[in-house]
């Protein structure tokens, strides 16, 4: 497994693999890999000949206040991993590699990021398209691997590689859970043990809405948000940010209930840990 910081050389690199007909696999992460990373790799593996994990906390699509400065580092640990589970290439940049002094180009995607985590974080897509715009160009991969925790990412780079006649498929692998139903997530480190049990409630509520869409033919947005919602203010250390019902494509809120093409999003704060979880109804 090669590891590389130079955007020179990565991009080098790529455009060789592509030239001679390589299909190039992406998966872009910002380290401190879990189980839910790994399994974008094992997806990435399946569909192309030569996987490149991205490693690079992105500080363009953090906030004045957020956790940009205590994002969990776990480098050495995180290139083993990627090393067992048979990643290729490990591109691991400086931020002055990405961002050298007089960066001021960004991209912006304005309807799709303009709702749910849009709305309490009004800059990070605009840091998210940028960078995975820049990790398209340096690695020019073929396919490019996301997983459906981050359901609004998701749908926000999907259009912006549709926008922009990108040309790269976006696959998106499933969200991975604990056994105990919790979405895993590099922020769940700064939990306590206490603060995890709290935690689970984020999934525990989704599965209840999910239960009532399609058991109990519940097909009412407001009932479905309220009984959520009201879950959730059950645990005392969790304060909600939003519960919404939408589009699984556009993430517009949906009116009605139709099973198959909505999800149910959810963002709360875990004391001082924000955490966000989805479910298809």
């Amino acid at each position: 497994m090669q590891t590389i910081q130079s955007v020179n050389e990565m991009q080098s690199h790529a455009i060789g693999l592509r030239s001679s007909g390589r299909l190039i696999g992406l998966v872009p992460t910002m380290g401190c890999l879990h189980e839910g990373h790994l399994s974008l790799i094992d997806i990435a593996k399946e569909r192309a000949d030569k996987v490149i994990v991205s490693i690079f906390v992105n500080p363009t699509q953090f906030g004045p206040n957020e956790d940009f400065e205590r994002y969990p580092n776990a480098l050495e640990a995180d290139l083993e991993k990627c090393r067992e589970r048979g990643a290729d290439i490990v591109f691991n940049p400086t931020v002055q590699e990405m961002y050298p002094q007089g960066y001021s180009t960004y991209v912006n995607e304005e309807h799709i990021s303009s709702g749910l985590c849009g709305i309490s974080r009004p800059n990070h897509f605009r840091g998210v398209t940028t960078v995975c715009l820049k990790l398209f160009n340096i690695t020019r991969p073929d396919i490019a691997v996301f997983g459906q925790k981050d359901a609004q990412q998701c749908a926000v780079i999907q259009k912006m590689v549709t926008d922009l006649n990108i040309p790269a498929q976006i696959v998106i692998g499933e969200t991975k859970r604990g056994e105990d139903g919790l979405a895993t997530s590099s922020r769940n480190r700064y939990l306590t043990n206490t603060q995890h049990e709290e935690a689970l409630s984020l999934s525990k509520a989704l599965q209840l809405g999910q239960r009532m869409v399609r058991e109990d033919g519940v097909r009412s947005v407001d009932r479905v948000v309220a009984e959520i919602t009201h879950h959730l203010s059950l645990a005392h250390r969790v304060r909600v940010i939003y519960v919404q019902v939408v589009d699984r494509e556009t993430m517009e809120p949906a009116r009605e209930i139709i099973p198959g093409k909505q999800l149910v999003c959810v963002a709360a704060w875990v004391d001082q840990t924000r955490l966000i979880d989805n479910i298809a109804l």
